[in-house]
């Protein structure tokens, strides 16, 4: 309770629920409205993969920082295309292994504070099958070819969704999960990211 909050990037001194210092969120690149086409796919994004936005998915994903996860969805609700926010969203899935050792779904816990900040349902009918791997580690080329191992439907799916992560790199993983749904009929899939790498 006496502990103040500190920045994520700097270690620095940090507001009551903020992960970054003012000094931090102004280094945020901002990305505008537009949406950006990866790997067939829509894709939008408040800022860009670097920086205090890249310590911040780094605290999320390996260093148990759940409380971030409120914050990014914060910054996709006030700045997301009105069009991307009135589908049902669906958080990419986590290889079950993969789950298990780190205790939760990054993305699943984007699309709950997001689901929260705008009303939208949240439709958890992905999963990930096969080799464990991560997208950590893989050069450019391979992360095009796709996730490792495979990404299956466990439910119906509305016709219109948004898939829902962290951050989009080559965006191979964000097309196998939409592959998937529109082999299950879904009509309309776009993609919600806290961040996407820019200038490759």
């Amino acid at each position: 309770m006496l502990v103040p909050p500190l920045c994520w990037a700097c270690g620095g001194l940090a507001r009551r629920r903020e992960p970054l210092c003012l000094g931090c969120r102004r280094l945020l690149r901002r990305l505008g409205p537009d949406s950006v086409a990866l790997s067939g796919l829509r894709v939008w994004a408040p800022v860009a993969y670097a920086g205090p936005a890249r310590d911040l998915v780094g605290a999320l994903k390996f260093r148990g920082a759940t409380a971030v996860a409120d914050a990014m969805a914060a910054q996709i609700a006030a700045n997301a295309p009105d069009s991307m926010l009135g589908s049902a969203l669906v958080p990419v899935p986590l290889h079950p292994r993969r789950l298990r050792r780190r205790g939760y779904n990054q993305a699943e816990l984007i699309a709950a504070a997001l689901a929260r900040r705008t009303g939208v349902e949240v439709a958890d009918c992905l999963r990930r099958s096969g080799s464990a791997a991560t997208q950590v580690g893989r050069d450019r080329r391979e992360r095009h070819l796709g996730p490792a191992g495979s990404v299956e439907l466990l439910a119906a799916v509305p016709g219109r969704v948004v898939l829902v992560d962290d951050v989009a790199t080559t965006g191979a993983t964000l097309g196998a999960c939409a592959a998937a749904l529109r082999v299950a009929g879904c009509a309309e899939v776009a993609a919600l990211v806290f961040a996407r790498t820019i200038g490759r």
